[in-house]
Order: C-alpha cells, then structure tokens, then sequence
C-alpha cells in the first residue's frame, strides 16, 4: 500500500471504527485493488460487518468524489418498492394496469409490478444508454406473455417511475420517487446521493444517472445486507428471489446463482457463477465500466468498485473485466 493509500485508509478507519485484525490477512486487498485499478478503477472499498476493511482510489478517484454508477441505479428500484409497499403505496402483486389505466384494457392489463421489476413483464430492452421519458415508456408495447422471458432494459424502471408518480400524487405526496427514495431510505441511513440525472421531462432517470462516492454506496449496501435495518417496516428479501426465466436476478437486483442469465453478450457473469454460485452467496449491483456493489452474504462483506470509461463500455469498448478474476483475486485461499 502506498503512502496515498495508507493516510487514505487511516483516516476512513478514524471516522468509521478500528479495523478487523480477523478479517483483513483473509483477504488480498492489493491483489484485487492492483486488477481494478488496472481496468480504470477510480475506487475500491471492502467493508465488514460496518467496518471499513481496506480502501484504494488510484487515478482521479478520492474518497470524496462520487461517480456514477451506471446501471448500478437500477438496484435502488427493489429497495424504493419495498418501501413503497412497507407504506401500503403498492404491492408487488398487484397489477400495473391498477394505477396505469392505458393498460387496462391491452396485452400489459396481466403485468405484475414484481414482473415488472424483475424484468420478465415482457417488455423490450429498448435503446442502450438513453432511457425514453415515463410516458414513453408506459406507451411502450409488450414483446412477450408476462412472467415467460427475462429482458434486460431501461422501459421497465422508467414505468415504474410513472407508477410511483401517480400513486405519490394521490397519496398526496410530492411525486418525485428520488425524493421519497431520499427521504424514507437514504437519508435515514446516512446515505448520500451527490447527483441524479433526470430526462426531459424532469423526472430522474431509474435505470441509471446516480453518482455516489464510494463510501455512500458501500453504506447503503451495508444498509441492504443487513436487512434493511433501521428504516420502519422495510423488508427487502423480494430483491433476492430469482423468476423461472431468471434465477439469476431478483428485484433489481443480480443474484450469482446458477441459471443466471446475463444482461448481455459481453459480461463474463456466467464464468462468475461457476466460480462462486454454490459456495458463496453473492449478490450483486452492476453497471456500464464494471461499477460494482458486491454483497457476500455468508461473510458479511460489502465491496464496491467504481471505474471511468462508461460512455466507451457502452459502445462495446474498454479493458476486460471478469467478475470471477476480481473476487478470485479479493478472496484468493479464503475461498471456502
């Protein structure tokens, strides 16, 4: 560790606690933060237990700087519903024509809001990288028969978005889903969001547009791994239950189990199950440059990496990432 690293690291360990004498030599910190840093990692963190295990920010990162997390955004949308249906706003059982009434009376009058959300409403994967507005997107028509297809995209957390509008607005509330996102999960937690972009319309983007520091999305994963904790009614097993046309994403959320189906051609995520699908239980918020949000359950530990280079990942370019070469390298004769 270098002298950056090492004052970087003393003075996260004065504001969050000591360090885990335990867990830190079953890890290979330098290992796994000498591959990110190589692939354009801005930062590295692994927490324990809430304990600020080890942190690296090579390049233009620093512990103060957020970035954004790309299609990592979209994991916030199982934690917004789950709070939503703690405040009796929705269930994840109801239908979407219940508060969409242009569906009612169409092929989408079936989709459920879980459908929805775990992405196997059927509806198509639209254009990468620029969502369509809320109203866009509930205009969209359906591809395929609810529940029988998992399609990654954007149309299904924009529409998600426009639910939670209405059903804010007739709660009487105001009808940004951020704001209430801020107000009833992360401000409690301590969580801070330093920006979210927002379409024309002026509604925030769902599928992606956050930008965290590092520090900020390692709480709220700790936040998620711990259960949701310390926010009134909240539960949020939904984000970890795969579908029959994906067992390997829950509510928003991915879940490193076998079946995984990826999001698309260029991810390595299969490699990944096979590394770590039976002996581990990870989960996991991914975007665009390899911006990851790791949760290893069995061994308490949150791990986020955050990387530049979005717009070129987006356009099929970039250094090669593997998921299963990272956590090999974080996790090396510690592996059960």
């Amino acid at each position: 560790m270098n002298r950056r690293d090492f004052l970087a690291l003393a003075g996260a360990c004065t504001a969050w606690g000591p360090l885990s004498a335990s867990a830190r030599p079953s890890l290979n910190f330098e290992s796994a933060a000498r591959y990110s840093a190589e692939r354009n990692g801005l930062s590295m963190l692994v927490m324990q237990s809430g304990e600020l295990l080890y942190e690296d920010y090579p390049g233009a990162g620093a512990s103060s700087r957020a970035w954004e997390t790309a299609s990592g955004t979209k994991s916030f949308c199982g934690v917004l519903a789950a709070a939503a249906a703690a405040d009796g706003l929705l269930s994840l059982e109801e239908r979407c024509a219940a508060t969409l009434g242009e569906w009612s009376n169409d092929t989408r009058a079936e989709i459920t809001l879980r459908q929805l959300l775990t992405l196997t409403g059927g509806l198509p994967s639209g254009q990468l990288g620029r969502p369509p507005t809320y109203a866009q997107s509930v205009s969209t028509p359906v591809r395929d028969a609810p529940g029988t297809r998992f399609q990654y995209g954007n149309p299904p957390f924009q529409v998600f978005g426009e639910i939670m509008r209405r059903k804010l607005r007739a709660a009487g509330r105001d009808g940004d889903p951020v704001a209430y996102l801020r107000a009833r999960v992360l401000d409690p937690v301590g969580v801070t969001v330093d920006r979210w972009r927002r379409g024309t319309d002026g509604l925030p983007f769902l599928p992606h547009g956050a930008a965290l520091t590092a520090r900020d999305w390692g709480r709220f994963g700790q936040w998620v791994l711990d259960g949701g904790q310390g926010v009134h009614g909240a539960t949020l097993a939904a984000c970890f239950e795969g579908t029959a046309a994906n067992p390997g994403y829950g509510l928003t959320w991915w879940l490193l189990r076998p079946g995984l189906v990826p999001p698309g051609s260029r991810t390595d995520l299969d490699a990944a199950v096979q590394a770590f699908g039976e002996g581990e239980d990870i989960v996991m918020a991914a975007g665009a440059a390899n911006q990851r949000l790791y949760l290893l359950r069995r061994r308490g530990l949150v791990v986020v990496r955050q990387a530049s280079g979005i717009l070129e990942a987006m356009a099929g370019r970039g250094p090669v990432w593997r998921d299963a070469e990272f956590l090999r390298a974080l996790l090396g004769s510690s592996r059960p």
